[in-house]
């Protein structure tokens, strides 16, 4: 894998400042705590709060698992409320 495209909505994207980059597998690592780790790095409290709760979709499916491979595409999701 090259890169991942990053997607962030809501208070992801508040937190990162945008709503979309391409890291290279290098810099995002190459299963989700690894990207969880670069993001709460780079973005600081605001994304350490969202990614605590929320959700990384990869590639379409909603993984919660640490150890779970990345994919082409992940979207990084605030947790939702709701009724």
């Amino acid at each position: 894998m090259a890169s991942v495209t990053v997607r962030y909505f809501a208070a992801a994207a508040e937190a990162a400042g945008i709503e979309e980059e391409t890291l290279s597998a290098g810099d995002a690592g190459s299963t989700v705590g690894d990207l969880r780790g670069l993001l709460v790095s780079r973005y600081g409290a605001a994304m350490a709060r969202v990614v605590a709760n929320g959700s990384f979709l990869v590639d379409g499916v909603v993984q919660r698992d640490g150890a779970a491979p990345l994919g082409a595409r992940v979207d990084v999701l605030p947790p939702f409320a709701g009724g």
